[in-house]
Protein backbone atom coordinates (compact mmCIF):
# COMPACT_ATOMS: atom_id res chain seq x y z
CA UNK A 1 0.00 0.00 0.00
CA UNK A 2 1.07 3.72 -0.99
CA UNK A 3 -0.22 7.01 0.08
CA UNK A 4 1.09 10.94 -0.48
CA UNK A 5 0.17 13.51 2.11
CA UNK A 6 0.94 17.16 1.37
CA UNK A 7 1.04 19.49 4.55
CA UNK A 8 1.92 23.58 3.80
CA UNK A 9 4.27 25.57 6.03
CA UNK A 10 3.30 28.75 8.36
CA UNK A 11 3.90 32.37 8.43
CA UNK A 12 4.43 33.97 11.53
CA UNK A 13 1.70 36.73 12.93
CA UNK A 14 2.33 36.73 16.46
CA UNK A 15 5.34 34.49 17.82
CA UNK A 16 4.08 32.99 20.58
CA UNK A 17 7.31 32.28 22.72
CA UNK A 18 7.11 35.36 24.82
CA UNK A 19 3.31 34.87 25.75
CA UNK A 20 2.19 31.80 24.94
CA UNK A 21 -0.34 33.36 22.40
CA UNK A 22 0.30 32.96 19.15
CA UNK A 23 -1.32 33.33 15.53
CA UNK A 24 0.13 32.10 11.93
CA UNK A 25 -1.16 31.08 8.30
CA UNK A 26 -0.56 28.64 5.97
CA UNK A 27 1.41 28.92 2.95
CA UNK A 28 2.09 27.29 -0.02
CA UNK A 29 5.46 25.99 0.27
CA UNK A 30 4.75 22.60 1.62
CA UNK A 31 6.26 19.34 2.34
CA UNK A 32 5.17 15.81 0.98
CA UNK A 33 5.32 12.67 2.57
CA UNK A 34 5.35 9.03 0.36
CA UNK A 35 4.72 6.26 2.74
CA UNK A 36 4.60 2.84 1.63
CA UNK A 37 3.84 -0.61 3.87
CA UNK A 38 6.69 -2.80 4.72
CA UNK A 39 6.92 -6.53 6.04
CA UNK A 40 8.35 -4.81 9.19
CA UNK A 41 10.36 -1.40 10.55
CA UNK A 42 9.90 2.20 10.14
CA UNK A 43 12.65 3.66 7.51
CA UNK A 44 12.34 6.89 7.10
CA UNK A 45 14.43 9.53 4.46
CA UNK A 46 14.57 13.15 3.06
CA UNK A 47 15.63 15.33 0.31
CA UNK A 48 17.29 18.06 2.75
CA UNK A 49 19.54 15.68 4.52
CA UNK A 50 17.78 16.48 8.01
CA UNK A 51 18.16 14.18 10.72
CA UNK A 52 15.47 11.89 11.04
CA UNK A 53 14.60 11.65 14.36
CA UNK A 54 11.41 13.74 14.41
CA UNK A 55 10.24 11.75 11.42
CA UNK A 56 10.83 8.56 13.39
CA UNK A 57 9.19 9.65 16.74
CA UNK A 58 6.02 10.86 14.29
CA UNK A 59 5.71 7.47 13.11
CA UNK A 60 6.17 5.11 16.44
CA UNK A 61 3.60 7.65 18.10
CA UNK A 62 1.45 6.60 15.88
CA UNK A 63 2.28 2.50 15.94
CA UNK A 64 2.64 2.84 19.61
CA UNK A 65 -0.84 4.53 19.65
CA UNK A 66 -2.18 1.08 17.91
CA UNK A 67 -0.50 -1.10 19.81
CA UNK A 68 1.14 -2.32 16.32
CA UNK A 69 4.42 -4.09 16.79
CA UNK A 70 7.36 -2.36 14.09
CA UNK A 71 8.72 -5.77 14.21
CA UNK A 72 5.66 -7.57 12.18
CA UNK A 73 4.89 -4.91 10.41
CA UNK A 74 6.59 -1.62 8.78
CA UNK A 75 6.34 1.84 7.01
CA UNK A 76 8.70 2.93 4.44
CA UNK A 77 8.52 7.27 5.15
CA UNK A 78 10.22 9.58 2.44
CA UNK A 79 9.56 13.25 2.60
CA UNK A 80 10.17 15.65 -0.15
CA UNK A 81 10.12 19.69 0.42
CA UNK A 82 9.32 22.44 -1.43
CA UNK A 83 9.62 24.51 2.01
CA UNK A 84 13.09 25.83 3.42
CA UNK A 85 14.33 23.85 6.55
CA UNK A 86 15.12 25.75 9.98
CA UNK A 87 14.12 28.94 8.66
CA UNK A 88 10.80 29.84 10.62
CA UNK A 89 8.12 28.52 8.28
CA UNK A 90 6.62 25.76 10.40
CA UNK A 91 9.01 23.15 8.10
CA UNK A 92 9.01 20.62 11.63
CA UNK A 93 4.97 21.24 12.39
CA UNK A 94 4.57 20.58 8.36
CA UNK A 95 6.52 17.55 8.10
CA UNK A 96 5.27 15.85 11.76
CA UNK A 97 1.84 16.64 10.85
CA UNK A 98 2.17 14.85 7.32
CA UNK A 99 4.41 11.88 8.99
CA UNK A 100 1.50 11.66 11.49
CA UNK A 101 -1.61 11.69 9.25
CA UNK A 102 -0.19 9.13 6.55
CA UNK A 103 1.18 6.57 9.11
CA UNK A 104 -2.34 7.06 10.68
CA UNK A 105 -3.69 6.04 7.21
CA UNK A 106 -1.78 3.14 6.24
CA UNK A 107 -2.14 1.46 9.91
CA UNK A 108 -5.90 2.19 9.81
CA UNK A 109 -6.46 0.80 6.33
CA UNK A 110 -4.03 -2.26 6.82
CA UNK A 111 -5.94 -3.31 9.39
CA UNK A 112 -9.50 -1.90 9.24
CA UNK A 113 -8.51 0.36 12.25
CA UNK A 114 -10.15 4.18 12.48
CA UNK A 115 -8.15 7.06 11.57
CA UNK A 116 -6.85 9.43 14.02
CA UNK A 117 -9.05 12.38 13.93
CA UNK A 118 -7.57 15.83 12.96
CA UNK A 119 -6.55 17.06 16.27
CA UNK A 120 -5.37 13.26 17.64
CA UNK A 121 -2.94 13.97 14.42
CA UNK A 122 -1.88 17.58 15.17
CA UNK A 123 -1.75 16.83 19.00
CA UNK A 124 0.22 13.74 18.28
CA UNK A 125 2.44 15.60 15.68
CA UNK A 126 3.17 18.51 18.46
CA UNK A 127 3.89 15.52 21.37
CA UNK A 128 6.94 14.13 18.84
CA UNK A 129 7.96 18.04 18.29
CA UNK A 130 8.23 18.13 21.15
CA UNK A 131 10.42 15.11 22.14
CA UNK A 132 12.54 16.14 19.34
CA UNK A 133 13.34 19.35 20.74
CA UNK A 134 12.32 21.06 17.84
CA UNK A 135 10.14 23.35 19.23
CA UNK A 136 9.76 25.82 22.45
CA UNK A 137 5.98 26.33 23.09
CA UNK A 138 4.53 23.47 21.08
CA UNK A 139 3.81 25.54 18.59
CA UNK A 140 0.30 24.84 18.58
CA UNK A 141 -0.21 27.80 16.43
CA UNK A 142 2.05 26.78 13.67
CA UNK A 143 0.77 22.73 13.72
CA UNK A 144 -2.76 24.00 13.48
CA UNK A 145 -2.14 26.70 10.60
CA UNK A 146 -0.07 24.09 8.60
CA UNK A 147 -2.74 21.64 9.30
CA UNK A 148 -6.12 23.06 8.73
CA UNK A 149 -4.88 26.10 6.56
CA UNK A 150 -5.89 29.58 6.90
CA UNK A 151 -5.43 31.75 9.98
CA UNK A 152 -5.54 30.97 13.53
CA UNK A 153 -5.13 32.56 16.74
CA UNK A 154 -4.30 30.19 19.19
CA UNK A 155 -3.78 29.66 23.05
CA UNK A 156 -0.55 27.20 22.90
CA UNK A 157 -0.11 26.47 26.44
CA UNK A 158 -3.84 24.58 26.62
CA UNK A 159 -3.72 24.10 22.70
CA UNK A 160 -7.13 25.86 21.96
CA UNK A 161 -8.46 28.04 19.33
CA UNK A 162 -9.31 31.68 19.76
CA UNK A 163 -9.80 32.00 16.03
CA UNK A 164 -9.84 29.63 13.06
CA UNK A 165 -10.86 30.91 9.86
CA UNK A 166 -10.31 31.41 6.17
CA UNK A 167 -6.97 33.56 5.48
CA UNK A 168 -7.58 36.33 2.74
CA UNK A 169 -5.96 35.20 -0.72
CA UNK A 170 -2.40 36.96 -1.06
CA UNK A 171 0.35 36.90 -3.21
CA UNK A 172 3.21 35.85 -0.24
CA UNK A 173 7.26 36.54 -1.01
CA UNK A 174 9.28 34.93 1.48
CA UNK A 175 12.87 36.65 1.61
CA UNK A 176 15.85 33.80 2.74
CA UNK A 177 18.73 34.89 3.92
CA UNK A 178 22.04 32.84 3.34
CA UNK A 179 22.12 31.17 6.56
CA UNK A 180 19.70 29.79 9.20
CA UNK A 181 18.94 29.43 12.57
CA UNK A 182 17.59 27.01 14.69
CA UNK A 183 14.72 28.10 17.58
CA UNK A 184 16.75 26.04 19.60
CA UNK A 185 19.42 28.79 19.54
CA UNK A 186 17.43 31.19 20.65
CA UNK A 187 17.14 32.48 24.31
CA UNK A 188 13.36 32.63 25.25
CA UNK A 189 13.93 34.01 28.56
CA UNK A 190 15.26 37.29 26.72
CA UNK A 191 12.37 37.12 24.65
CA UNK A 192 9.80 37.08 27.09
CA UNK A 193 11.06 40.07 28.41
CA UNK A 194 9.23 41.82 25.71
CA UNK A 195 5.67 40.20 26.80
CA UNK A 196 4.23 43.40 27.58
CA UNK A 197 4.71 44.35 23.71
CA UNK A 198 3.79 41.50 22.42
CA UNK A 199 0.59 41.92 23.78
CA UNK A 200 -0.31 44.59 22.25
CA UNK A 201 0.50 43.05 18.61
CA UNK A 202 -1.37 40.19 19.84
CA UNK A 203 -4.43 42.46 20.36
CA UNK A 204 -4.86 43.38 16.88
CA UNK A 205 -4.92 39.88 15.91
CA UNK A 206 -7.61 38.78 18.04
CA UNK A 207 -9.47 41.45 16.93
CA UNK A 208 -8.69 40.22 13.06
CA UNK A 209 -6.34 42.74 12.29
CA UNK A 210 -3.62 40.38 11.29
CA UNK A 211 -1.57 42.45 9.21
CA UNK A 212 -0.95 45.07 11.69
CA UNK A 213 -0.23 42.24 14.38
CA UNK A 214 2.17 40.81 11.72
CA UNK A 215 3.89 44.04 11.22
CA UNK A 216 4.25 45.07 14.78
CA UNK A 217 5.75 41.08 16.19
CA UNK A 218 7.96 41.53 13.18
CA UNK A 219 9.92 44.46 14.30
CA UNK A 220 9.92 43.46 18.10
CA UNK A 221 11.36 40.61 17.42
CA UNK A 222 13.58 41.55 14.94
CA UNK A 223 14.88 43.63 17.43
CA UNK A 224 15.22 41.14 20.21
CA UNK A 225 17.32 38.28 17.95
CA UNK A 226 19.16 40.84 16.41
CA UNK A 227 17.88 40.42 12.65
CA UNK A 228 17.67 43.13 10.26
CA UNK A 229 14.24 44.70 10.82
CA UNK A 230 14.97 46.92 7.53
CA UNK A 231 14.48 44.09 5.54
CA UNK A 232 10.53 44.20 6.75
CA UNK A 233 10.56 48.16 6.68
CA UNK A 234 11.64 48.42 3.06
CA UNK A 235 9.23 45.96 1.90
CA UNK A 236 6.99 48.07 2.93
CA UNK A 237 8.02 50.96 1.60
CA UNK A 238 8.07 48.90 -1.82
CA UNK A 239 4.01 48.47 -1.26
CA UNK A 240 3.86 45.51 0.82
CA UNK A 241 0.39 45.50 2.81
CA UNK A 242 2.60 43.85 6.11
CA UNK A 243 5.90 42.40 6.59
CA UNK A 244 7.66 40.68 9.09
CA UNK A 245 10.13 37.68 10.85
CA UNK A 246 8.65 34.60 10.87
CA UNK A 247 9.20 32.45 13.72
CA UNK A 248 12.39 32.75 14.94
CA UNK A 249 13.98 33.58 11.82
CA UNK A 250 15.62 33.60 9.70
CA UNK A 251 13.24 34.48 6.89
CA UNK A 252 11.28 37.54 6.30
CA UNK A 253 7.11 37.36 5.09
CA UNK A 254 5.68 39.56 2.87
CA UNK A 255 2.07 40.08 2.07
CA UNK A 256 1.90 42.05 -1.25
CA UNK A 257 -0.82 42.55 -4.06
CA UNK A 258 0.18 41.39 -7.36
CA UNK A 259 0.56 44.88 -8.45
CA UNK A 260 3.32 45.16 -5.87
CA UNK A 261 5.35 41.74 -6.11
CA UNK A 262 8.31 42.77 -8.81
CA UNK A 263 8.58 46.22 -6.14
CA UNK A 264 9.24 44.18 -3.29
CA UNK A 265 11.61 41.15 -5.45
CA UNK A 266 13.43 44.75 -6.25
CA UNK A 267 13.47 46.28 -2.94
CA UNK A 268 14.94 42.90 -1.56
CA UNK A 269 17.65 42.27 -4.29
CA UNK A 270 20.04 44.07 -2.26
CA UNK A 271 20.14 41.84 0.23
CA UNK A 272 21.87 38.46 0.11
CA UNK A 273 20.11 35.34 -0.36
CA UNK A 274 16.70 34.63 -2.20
CA UNK A 275 13.15 35.59 -2.44
CA UNK A 276 10.61 32.53 -3.20
CA UNK A 277 7.00 33.00 -4.40
CA UNK A 278 3.94 31.69 -3.21
CA UNK A 279 0.75 32.53 -1.76
CA UNK A 280 -1.52 32.11 1.52
CA UNK A 281 -3.34 28.48 1.70
CA UNK A 282 -6.13 27.70 3.35
CA UNK A 283 -6.28 23.88 2.00
CA UNK A 284 -4.37 22.49 4.77
CA UNK A 285 -2.67 19.04 4.89
CA UNK A 286 -4.23 16.75 2.70
CA UNK A 287 -4.03 13.08 1.37
CA UNK A 288 -3.72 13.26 -2.32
Amino acid sequence: MKQIVRSPGSATIINAIATGFGSAFGIGLDIRCEAKSASDSITCSNDVGADNTLMELCAEKVFNHYGIDKNEFGIDLKTESSLPMASGLSSSSASSNAIVKVTSSIISEEFDLKPLDDLEVVNMAIDASLDAGVTITGSFDDATASYFGGVVVTDNRNREFIIKEEMEEHPILVYMPNFHSKSGDSNPERMKLLAPLVETAFGFAKNKDYFKALNLNGLIYSATLGFDSSIAIDALEAGAIASGLSGTGSSFVAVVGDESIDDVKEAWAKYEGRVIETRTDNDGCMIL
